[in-house]
């Protein structure tokens, strides 16, 4: 599948296209960025830090992996989106390097849906709690957009559909409970190379694509 053809189904499903480009060279991206295409997504800071220097400056960089404390400071400055926000400690070190920068910067509540220990995130039982606590601090440097989520890695679709509708089904709970009057409550992300089309199905608006539109790493 191409690139083109990915655009052609999420744009059809009115949702973003987010191109995962971790490991790939500049020019990879420059392919895609000389097509339109502005929205990528980074899992490692140091290879974030290293392509925005690099790349032009017009690009949405999201970073999509997990993020620790100490690192927030090398993007804060430029990030457009932060995906992995899993913990309090971790969105007070973002709210104090944004004041440093003298921005907002925005964020996605990473839930876990799946059973895989090795998938990250807050819990679906506390997430609107979580979202209530950070909602509470009433931050000017920090914007929660919605939330981001991983299916199991499993061939048993059904499994992932669940998941999915889990994800959707706690993304609209939050948003009518906490975010009624909040607009900017609008992001789900979930759905990989391998579910996006289940993932759209279920009321994704985000997806983040990397093997079918890069090849396999």
């Amino acid at each position: 599948m191409s690139y083109i053809e990915v655009k052609r189904n999420t744009d059809s499903a009115e949702a973003s296209l987010i191109a995962v480009s971790k490991t790939k060279p500049n020019s990879s991206i420059i392919e895609l960025y000389e097509k339109g295409h502005r929205s990528f997504g980074e899992n490692r800071v140091q290879e974030l830090v290293q392509k925005q220097k690099e790349l032009p400056k017009d690009i949405q960089w999201h970073l999509i992996g997990s993020l620790q404390s100490n690192k927030v400071k090398h993007i804060a400055s430029f990030v457009h989106l932060i995906h992995s926000v899993d913990s309090l400690k971790l969105a007070h070190v973002i709210i104090k390097e944004a004041e440093k920068a003298n921005r907002c910067i925005d964020i996605l509540i990473q839930v876990k849906i799946a059973l895989e220990v090795t998938k990250q995130g807050i819990n679906a039982q506390n997430a609107e709690d979580f979202v209530n606590n950070l909602k509470d601090l009433n931050s000017p440097f920090i914007r929660i957009r919605g939330l981001m989520a991983m299916a199991s890695f499993t061939s048993n679709m059904e499994i992932v559909r669940k998941e999915f509708e889990t994800a959707k089904s706690l993304f609209d709970s939050i948003q009518s409970s906490f975010c009624e009057n909040d607009t900017v409550f609008d992001t789900l992300s979930m759905g990989m190379s391998g579910d996006y089309l289940l993932a759209l199905e279920c009321g994704s608006n985000m997806v983040r694509i990397g093997s079918l539109i890069f090849g396999s790493r």
